[in-house]
Formats: structure tokens, C-alpha cells, sequence
């Protein structure tokens, strides 16, 4: 099932325009969602901000933004019209600021995926250009956007007959992967161990199939729920396997061999 238009705007390079509509590409909409109720009387539980030194609630009036100076407690105050004054002009226009190689973003970076598509048949036509010319030219598009109430940076994307957008992580959120990689020693492998490892991925290879990512506890949620629903007993908790705790002692080459040997009887069975 499609998801709903969740912005609507216009995708510009240069002087070309065209009207776009943008959805999310992933939903959490299906997922398991609890109240929180007073066990007392079965009404919802509501949240609201209290003063932390008085425990009294504030008024939304009352509420400002404050930037923290020290661990005293104080804070520059800021309002909200000096917020809104550093975001950009328009928050309806993706407008491409720069181009990069489609493969130069690490993946870190990204975030949030969003499926983009011309929203009037009249635009499709500068839509479709844009998109091939990315492809062709294996380059992907950077921009600036505001959403979910933030300011992002994003990174267009060609994909199939679409775009896809995706929200990318600030650069001060990201963490270098050398920091922990380069303390990891063990740069040279053994052939023999090579060897057997790609056999055994060989062996272990399927095809990708979405189901590899199913959620187990929420089918069981959805399982508890439903027995409740018919007010009957909800189904027993299976027990825990006991893990068995892996031998700090381990030749490599050995594990190896009886690693591939226990895949090749799993298949023949």
C-alpha cells in the first residue's frame, strides 16, 4: 500500500522545474503501539513539562527554548523567531546546490530514504531528465530541505523510473571509522582458512528475501493481543535456549572444517 504525500514542492537545477510529491519509503505505521494507562482507573496517561526545581506543570506559553552555558543552570535564552530566522527561505523548493559521485558519500552518512515523483503530468517530462542525466553521468544530487521540523542536508538519488531521497547525518554526528578499525590487528590471513571461509559463504548464499528481516516479537505481540481479544489464555512463552558460551580457545582451521563439513550433511539431508 502506497504511502501518503507527506511534502509537496518543486525539484529545481538551474532554471528547470518541476512539481514534486515526496512519501516516506519505510513506515512504522503496522508496528505494535502501547498506551500508557493508570492501572486504577483505565484511563490514558497524559505528559506534560513541570518545573524541574518546583514539580509545578507550565503553561505552553511559558515554555523558551535555552541553550546551556554550564552545569550552574543557566542558559542563553532563545525565541523562537531568531530560530526560524537562520532556516532556509523556502521550505517547498529542492533545489540541487552541487553534484558528487554516486559511490563518494559514505554510508554512514546515510539516514532516511524517501521515494520522489513528479506530481503533474506537464513536469514529468524535466523530472525525467534530471533523473537520467544523474544516472548517466553516475552522480548524485545534494540539497537542503526542512523536515520533520529540521533543516537537512539530503542526497538525491536516480532509482528506476523515480528518485530517492535520502535525509543525510550531519557531519558531527558521524563518528570515523578508524577510531575503532585501526586498532584491530590480524591483517594477514591464512590461505587455507580463506579458502574454507568462501566455501562456506558459498554454501551459506540465498537469495534475498524480505522475509530475512521479519520481526519475530511483534508477531508474538500480535498473537498475545489477539488471545486477548477473545479472552483466551495468551500463548505459553517458549523457553530460552541455553546459549552455549563460545571457548576463548579456538583453532581457526579446525572450526573451519567442521563448519563446511556440517553444511555439506545439513544439504544432503
Amino acid at each position: 500500500m502506497a504511502s501518503h504525500t507527506f511534502w509537496k514542492g518543486y525539484l529545481k537545477l538551474s532554471l528547470v522545474t518541476c512539481p514534486v510529491t515526496m512519501r516516506p519509503a519505510t513506515s512504522e505505521a503496522d508496528k505494535v503501539r502501547f498506551h500508557v494507562l493508570n492501572a486504577k482507573t483505565g484511563n490514558r496517561v497524559i505528559s506534560r513539562y513541570v518545573d524541574a526545581e518546583t514539580g509545578k506543570p507550565i503553561d505552553e506559553d511559558d515554555e523558551v527554548k535555552g541553550y546551556p552555558l554550564d552545569e550552574d543552570g543557566k542558559h542563553v535564552l532563545l525565541e523562537d523567531e531568531e530560530i526560524e530566522a537562520v532556516a532556509l527561505d523556502s521550505t517547498h523548493t529542492l533545489d540541487i546546490d552541487m553534484f558528487v559521485p554516486s559511490d563518494a558519500v559514505p554510508w554512514v552518512y546515510y539516514d532516511k530514504p524517501h521515494y520522489l515523483l513528479p506530481s503533474d503530468p506537464v513536469g514529468e517530462e524535466a523530472f525525467a531528465v534530471i533523473r537520467e542525466a544523474m544516472a548517466s553521468t553516475e552522480t548524485v544530487g545534494i540539497s537542503r530541505l526542512v523536515l520533520y521540523r529540521r533543516e537537512r542536508a539530503v542526497l538525491l538519488e536516480p532509482r528506476g523510473k523515480g528518485i530517492v531521497v535520502w535525509t543525510l547525518r550531519y557531519g558531527d554526528e558521524v563518528r570515523p571509522d578508524k577510531d575503532y578499525f585501526d586498532k584491530i590487528d590480524g591483517d594477514k590471513v591464512e590461505a587455507g582458512a580463506m579458502k574454507l571461509i568462501k566455501e562456506l559463504i558459498d554454501k551459506k548464499t540465498v537469495p534475498w528475501d524480505p522475509d530475512m528481516v521479519s520481526d519475530p516479537v511483534q508477531e508474538k505481540l500480535l498473537d498475545i493481543i489477539s488471545a486477548k481479544k477473545k479472552r483466551r489464555k495468551a500463548p505459553a512463552k517458549a523457553k530460552a535456549k541455553t546459549e552455549e558460551k563460545p571457548s576463548n580457545v579456538v583453532n581457526i582451521m579446525d572450526a573451519l572444517r567442521k563448519s563446511v563439513a556440517s553444511e555439506k550433511a545439513s544439504k544432503s539431508r
